[in-house]
């Protein structure tokens, strides 16, 4: 039974974690995530061993203290998380999650990118789409209840002022 999820914020699997989808985290994550950079004409991501390694170092330590939230070492790279229910979803479901924030984006400089007022609402999402990252990589870890995904992107997008699909420039 699906008991919560949440959509907030390189394969492990602590012993017993196993989400319901086959296949390979990378693969999950490279398809969903190209999928729609592909719709928007925005390069493709490539597949980082070392993100993936920062991405399981802080799944872990989500996973053994129970605390979901965003790392304060990140090494500048982007950061996605998502939380739920051990075993209920399948990658590419928890990859979704990010996914579905588009409805609430609106082409406009971050943090003014969202319909609803709140840029938390599309940070998945934008972070997903921007033109400018080229890597990720990802990491699920568990808890006796609970399954974490943190991905980890590079270069980082979010940038206060900028589009998510348009080039960077500093």
């Amino acid at each position: 039974m699906r008991n919560f999820l949440l959509p907030l914020a390189a394969m492990l699997m602590l012993p017993g974690a196993a989400p319901s989808q086959s296949g390979s985290l990378r693969d999950a994550m490279l398809s969903v995530h190209n999928g729609e950079r592909r719709q928007l004409g925005v390069p493709r991501l490539k597949w980082n061993e070392g993100l993936a390694a920062d991405a399981r170092t802080h799944a872990e330590w989500m996973a053994r203290t129970g605390r979901f939230e965003h790392s304060t070492a990140r090494n500048n790279q982007g950061e996605n998380l998502w939380a739920g229910t051990r075993g209920g979803y399948g990658f590419a479901e928890m990859a979704q999650a990010w996914l579905d924030e588009k409805r609430y984006y609106r082409d406009a400089p971050s943090p003014n990118n969202s319909t609803t007022g709140k840029w938390s609402d599309v940070g998945h999402y934008t972070q997903m789409a921007w033109s400018t990252t080229t890597d990720i990589g990802c990491a699920v870890a568990s808890s006796a209840t609970t399954d974490y995904l943190v991905c980890r992107y590079s270069p980082p997008g979010n940038y206060v002022g900028q589009k998510a699909f348009q080039p960077f420039t500093p």
